[in-house]
């Protein structure tokens, strides 16, 4: 008898760049036209090769914003996919540029020229030193921060949210250098649905603007946070009753060939039952 050993540590409190405890090299996020049309074919083709569908909704939201200023997303982050749908539905929903910070970034350099840049946690200076550039890059309308605000991977569908208090200061830093920011939610659910492969499920909630910051960041965070994790429920409320109302597809599959079959099986069934 083969004997299966339970998991250890899916998920763990240390940051990576912790555990590895290396000095690694600091990249500045570009926006290469060349690498983004390489990136937007490939994360094209790898996210509809293993999701039946991606659709979203509160878009309209969006256009509440002061479109003169940057945004950042706040997102939950449970999973390796979660840059790379942030990046689809920032490049093909929004039409904007993205920026995020990847703690492994040095496994991925070639993600500067998409607008990615390393965060390394390894020493609280380091970690300064990639929020201080952050900041610098929300410098127009049409950048997106796509921004998980508590810090590490999370395990799915997790209530317990706790934001770190770098958001704080984007926003603060963000009104100082260039006079406001947008902030606005983003809750990322992956649900088998009615197919056989899962579907990314994307609901934006309501955008605020901010002029002025004068709040006390750890408060904020904790408000922030609490607000998000309703935000998140809210959403998996209505997954779990069915209700998809208001969502639009970015894609969707055809029925594979054996489903289709399957189809048209059914409905045979169902004439000659008619027949009687």
């Amino acid at each position: 008898m083969t004997v299966i050993e339970k998991p250890k540590h899916l998920y763990c409190e240390t940051p990576p760049t912790v555990l590895r405890n290396r000095k690694e090299k600091f990249r500045t996020a570009k926006d290469n036209p060349f690498w983004n049309a390489v990136a937007k074919y490939v994360f094209g083709k790898m996210v509809k090769a293993r999701f039946h569908s991606l659709m979203y909704k509160g878009i309209e939201n969006l256009e509440n914003r002061d479109k003169s200023k940057a945004t950042i997303f706040y997102v939950n982050h449970s999973n390796w996919w979660d840059g790379i749908i942030g990046y689809t539905m920032v490049r093909r929903v929004f039409k904007g540029r993205l920026r995020l910070m990847i703690e492994e970034m040095n496994r991925f350099p070639l993600f500067q020229y998409i607008g990615c840049f390393p965060i390394n946690k390894k020493t609280a200076q380091d970690a300064m030193k990639s929020l201080k550039y952050a900041a610098t890059t929300l410098d127009k309308g049409d950048i997106y921060f796509w921004l998980f605000a508590e810090g590490i991977i999370r395990p799915p569908r997790n209530k317990n949210k706790k934001f770190q208090t770098g958001i704080a200061y984007l926003i603060e830093n963000a009104i100082k250098q260039y006079g406001g920011i947008n902030i606005a939610p983003i809750s990322v659910d992956y649900s088998f649905l009615r197919q056989d492969k899962p579907e990314v499920i994307v609901e934006i909630g309501e955008v605020q603007t901010f002029y002025e910051f004068k709040q006390d960041r750890k408060e904020f965070c904790a408000k922030l946070s609490k607000d998000f994790g309703d935000f998140c429920e809210s959403q998996q409320q209505d997954i779990s009753s069915g209700n998809f109302s208001g969502y639009r597809y970015l894609f969707k599959q055809k029925l594979s060939w054996w489903r289709d079959i399957e189809r048209r099986l059914k409905n045979i069934g169902m004439k000659d039952d008619n027949k009687q």
